[in-house]
């Protein structure tokens, strides 16, 4: 069976993680949604509810499964005997930035593999920050959220778009 990884922070998960999670599963038997620590990012929301956000997310997708990991991609890679890492990509500077990243995960690890999936149309201008700028200002993320994970994104305090 193959196994694709996709990590993130997921401050929140989006329609755009989403969509490489189905893109992934029409490549890979399995796919491993991994919320990680970037300690260059404060989060918003804790480990804990990212998890819970990227399992609603995914929530009825045979063969998707999510997990935390605080360590470094190159290492969960071997743990889980992955045979690729997907990510997505909106723009040049998304690209260069993942290509940077799968270089630097290549000469530490010669079995790393990056995959990257250009972002559709519809999610070319979403983004987690996007998702996060909406919430200050008490606006609901509909549209660009899981529909299963606007609650728990939203606490029920905020005013739709």
């Amino acid at each position: 069976m193959s196994l694709a990884i996709i990590p993130g922070s997921f401050d929140p998960m989006t329609l755009g993680h989403l969509d490489v999670v189905l893109r992934a599963l029409e490549d890979y038997d399995e796919v491993v949604v991994a919320v990680m620590v970037n300690p260059q990012k404060r989060t918003l929301f804790d480990m804990k509810t990212r998890v819970e956000i990227a399992k609603r997310t995914v929530e009825g997708l045979s063969n998707v499964r999510v997990i935390s990991d605080t360590g470094m991609l190159v290492e969960l890679f071997d743990r889980l005997g992955a045979d690729a890492v997907c990510k997505g990509y909106r723009n040049q500077t998304d690209y260069d930035y993942e290509m940077s990243m799968a270089r630097w995960n290549r000469e530490h690890n010669p079995r790393f593999r990056t995959v990257l999936y250009p972002a559709r149309q519809e999610h070319e201008s979403l983004s987690s920050t996007q998702v996060r700028a909406l919430l200050e200002q008490g606006r609901l993320p509909e549209g660009l959220v899981h529909p299963e994970a606007v609650e728990l994104i939203c606490g029920g305090e905020h005013e739709p778009l």
